[in-house]
């Protein structure tokens, strides 16, 4: 064997080397902190969605089951009551979990040519906690819903 050889990436040297990465960062992120985020947090990730505006109660209906039998598939169904108008209309509809990795689940985003202001959605959940859904209409307003929901098989690897 001559010193090229011995210095050539081999695909087994790139598979060893790049696992051994995938372990170091996965132990950076298992013990750099809290693996799930607090209610605080998602308060702080409704806030910067929606720029500090008071959410109102009513007009959006967050329908989900009060207990999931398994949190990798916990259904949703947000509709608001909207004329899906030019001049009445939802922009975005966003679906935020408590204690859940991250408490941004999705977004939705809308115009009047929807015609109906209504997104349904499966999410996990790692185990029973709150979820808010977030109407952002066309006038600048927010409508929030909350729902809580128990469940009793963990999704998220937990």
């Amino acid at each position: 064997m001559n010193d090229t050889s011995r210095m050539a990436v081999t695909r087994r040297r790139f598979i060893v080397a790049g696992g051994g990465a995938a372990v170091a960062l996965t132990c950076l992120t298992v013990t750099g902190g809290s693996a799930w985020a607090t209610p605080a947090e998602m308060e702080e990730a409704i806030n910067t969605l929606i720029g500090g505006v008071s959410p109102r109660a009513g007009r959006i209906r967050l329908k989900a089951p009060p207990i999931a039998e398994d949190g990798n598939v916990v259904p949703l169904t947000v509709s608001v009551d909207s004329a899906m108008t030019a001049e009445d209309h939802v922009r975005k509809i966003h679906i935020l979990t408590e204690e859940n990795p991250w408490p941004r689940a999705c977004t939705f985003l809308l115009g009047p040519q929807n015609g109906r202001a209504e997104v349904s959605t499966r999410v996990r959940l790692i185990k029973g906690q709150s979820v808010v859904a977030l109407a952002e209409m066309n006038d600048g307003s927010v409508y929030r819903a909350t729902a809580a929901i128990k469940v009793t098989v963990g999704g998220c690897g937990g």
